[in-house]
């Protein structure tokens, strides 16, 4: 494509557009400094085919250089093969083919993804409420102040401990109100606020260890190991943790535990062992850490509340959306003492750095319009549905495997003969499916007397598709071994 001498591009009146980003050299002609700039950049691959350029008249303005200039350097390029200018379309790159990568930009392909994924820990991803969430994320910020959009308080947007604050109290049965509420980006992130040996969250070395359950998140206990806290691990059996072990450790001034759900194994902490620990926190000056991961899922029991409502003081209540909505959200809190309000907030610093104001005001607004709630109610249902499809395939094809932890939550613990973990975990592997071992779960420190090595497979429920579900549980119905 030619033009005619003085013909360009439709262009508008007031030249508005893309930046880009050119350099120049201060010397030489500035039409061919212009068009070697460009060449090179489509080169490179920084300007990809199809990407809109800005307007002659925006780019001369930018770098300083007459419109005449600009204009005939993008009717050569396109008489080139370089540009693309089509009339009420602008310019753009033409589709060229793509740029071969150097050997420095070459990057290994990815390893392809289990055929089957049964790993614990993830919701299902495809059932995310976009719709709803779309609809509450703009009704927040149609509703939002101007200091919204400004930097953030580290405590976390009012609106959104406003509504966990109720949500909690109604749910979860949480005694708490908005100034003891701090936003964090999920259990992690709470732990290294509170165990952060350069500040003054829990401060460790005052503290001593910290008290876990012997089967617990490895990645949990590797962040208080970084922060420099040691961990004693605490039995467990059908029950929950065994809380009157602590007094076998007068070192251990704070536990944490997983009473709703104990993870992995399954199971409430029993109503004996609730009142326990918090007697024993308030008579050792200690403290509860109370991870709720899962609590919203819940199928064939009671709902059972946290036990921080038994003691406030002394049981810090953590949760997030992880589980309930989606991991990638980033979304936690924190329901603390009111004397560790401030020292949680000293080490978060001054403005918020981790969590989008935006995305807790879109929180606080699905929780506050019933939103949060009929999304928890209809995933109740379906992962309900999951665990029955699983039991029912097990006791089919596999009836001598014992199932536990099905109550409650989003993965069910298979128990299997003692020393067959480690061949079925193989057998999974060469079929493609993913799937998470027991053992891989066993505090290292356990002694074997107290915590005893159980064979077993944490089975997620909750990650395939639905129209994948069913071959993954047929996948894993064939490798499980047969009865001894």
């Amino acid at each position: 494509m030619t033009e005619s001498p003085g013909a360009h591009p439709a262009e508008p009146a007031h030249p508005t557009g893309n930046d880009l980003h050119l350099d120049l050299p201060a010397t030489g002609g500035r039409r061919a400094a212009l068009m070697a700039a460009l060449r090179e950049a489509i080169r490179s691959g920084r300007l990809a085919p199809g990407t809109r350029l800005p307007p002659y008249r925006a780019l001369a303005a930018d770098l300083g250089l007459a419109r005449n200039t600009a204009a005939e350097a993008y009717t050569e390029l396109v008489a080139e093969g370089w540009l693309t200018a089509r009339q009420g379309s602008g310019t753009t790159v033409a589709e060229r083919a793509a740029p071969a990568p150097s050997a420095r930009a070459r990057r290994p392909a990815p390893r392809p993804g289990p055929v089957h994924d049964l790993r614990q820990g993830r919701p299902d991803a495809a059932s995310f409420p976009r719709t709803a969430w779309l609809a509450a994320g703009r009704r927040a910020l149609t509703a939002a102040p101007n200091e919204a959009f400004g930097p953030g308080d580290p405590q976390g947007r009012r609106e959104l401990r406003a509504a966990l604050a109720e949500y909690l109290a109604r749910a979860r049965g949480v005694r708490t109100d908005p100034d003891r509420i701090v936003v964090c980006s999920g259990f992690a992130h709470a732990l290294r606020l509170l165990f952060d040996g350069a500040a003054p969250g829990l401060v460790p070395a005052e503290r001593g260890p910290l008290a876990v359950e012997a089967y617990g998140l490895g990645f949990h206990r590797g962040l208080l190991a970084a922060a420099g806290v040691g961990t004693v691990p605490l039995p467990v059996d059908e029950q929950g943790a065994r809380v009157e072990e602590l007094a076998r450790h007068p070192e251990v001034r704070t536990v944490l535990l997983t009473p709703a759900h104990q993870f992995p194994t399954g199971g409430p902490l029993h109503a004996g062992r609730r009142a326990a620990v918090v007697d024993w926190a308030r008579g050792h000056g200690g403290l509860v850490l109370e991870d709720d991961y899962d609590g919203e899922f819940r199928y064939d029991r009671q709902p059972v509340g946290a036990v921080q409502g038994l003691d406030p003081d002394r049981v810090l209540y953590l949760g997030s959306v992880s589980k309930s909505l989606t991991p990638a959200l980033r979304l936690g809190w924190m329901v603390l003492p009111d004397h560790l309000v401030d020292r949680v907030l000293a080490t978060k610093g001054e403005r918020e750095g981790w969590v989008s104001a935006l995305d807790q005001l879109t929180l606080a607004e699905f929780i506050d319009s019933g939103g949060y709630d009929r999304h928890v109610r209809r995933m109740r249902r379906r992962y309900r549905d999951r665990r029955d499809q699983l039991v029912a395939a097990l006791a089919e094809h596999a009836p001598h495997i014992g199932v536990s932890g099905i109550a409650a939550g989003l993965h069910a613990v298979l128990r299997l003969a003692p020393g067959t973990e480690r061949s079925v975990l193989k057998a999974a592997a060469y079929r493609g499916l993913a799937v998470d071992g027991l053992a891989d779960y066993r505090h290292p420190a356990a002694a074997p007397e107290t915590v005893p090595a159980v064979d077993g497979l944490v089975v997620g429920y909750a990650t395939p598709p639905d129209h994948a579900y069913p071959s993954a549980v047929r996948a894993l119905c064939d490798i499980l071994p047969p009865p001894v």
